[in-house]
């Protein structure tokens, strides 16, 4: 089972990534803007360079990144991938697309992006993906994601498809992949975090009208010192702090000793009559 692969943007060195690292950044953390822009670009890639020449008659499945509970940043970015896939495929007498989800067991709080290849593997061999083998039994799967590091995701969901005896044709599908393995993996972190250097550097995302929570943002708010978290709730609003504080208890970061304290200080806020849920 040797999946096809295709990726928007190919990473072979630091100067010029063919894309703006800013809006990768604002991307990662909740810019639902710039997911349009990224999810409807890599679908006029894939149908320009694959679909055009390459018709699936199948069924497609499109499957973003694997999540528990909270959504990654992929996820946004695939709604705008489908929409503008399913504009052609209509156009073009293709079945519109279905979704599906690859489950996973284990959350962290390790940032996965300024890990090395053995530390990805290590942390990420640890969790178990499962995906419904009878919805996807014929169908043509397209697996999302925003960037291709060191392929530690794709292996584990190979291994996955392997588990599960799935016989059908695959496509990874990436916004980004990195091909000069001269770079180390940690240049991920270096474009997450180039336009974010703090959690007030969120508010103008968060303001813009266009924001929507995913794992990073969520994980990232909780793990900042007290102090600044305490000036950042008192500046957000309450069905802000609300659907904070329902995300984290649905990933269990309330069981996690890391973001216990700033848990807590959400729990208070609820708590007090300005947050009370009307």
């Amino acid at each position: 089972m040797i999946p096809y692969t295709y990726s928007l943007h190919k990473i072979d060195n630091t100067a010029n990534f063919g894309f703006d690292p800013n809006d990768y950044s604002r991307f990662k953390f909740g810019d639902d803007l710039v997911a349009r822009s990224f999810g409807k670009d890599l679908a006029d890639g894939f149908i320009k360079y694959y679909l055009t020449d390459n018709r699936i008659a199948d069924q497609i499945v499109v499957i973003s990144s694997p999540y528990s509970f909270i959504p990654t940043a992929t996820f946004a970015m695939k709604n705008y991938f489908v929409s503008q896939l399913n504009r052609w495929l209509a156009e073009n007498g293709g079945l519109t697309i279905q979704e599906a989800k690859v489950h996973r067991t284990i959350t962290y709080k390790e940032d996965y992006g300024e890990l090395s290849a053995e530390e990805r593997m290590n942390l990420i061999g640890n969790d178990s993906f499962h995906i419904d083998r009878d919805f996807l039994e014929g169908k043509t799967l397209l697996f999302l994601d925003d960037i291709k590091i060191t392929g530690s995701h794709e292996r584990m969901i190979l291994k996955m498809a392997r588990e599960y005896g799935l016989k059908n044709e695959m496509h990874m599908l990436y916004f980004a992949e990195l091909v000069n393995k001269e770079i180390h993996p940690n240049v991920e972190n270096f474009l997450n975090y180039h336009q974010i250097k703090s959690i007030f550097d969120l508010e103008r995302i968060i303001s813009n009208g266009y924001f929507c929570f995913n794992t990073r943002v969520v994980k990232y708010i909780l793990n900042t010192e007290s102090s600044s978290f305490s000036i950042f709730l008192e500046r957000m609003d309450h069905d802000f702090i609300h659907q904070l504080y329902d995300l984290a208890l649905g990933n269990s970061y309330h069981l996690m000793d890391a973001y216990a304290d700033n848990l807590k200080l959400i729990k208070s806020y609820i708590k007090d009559n300005t947050y009370k849920l009307i």
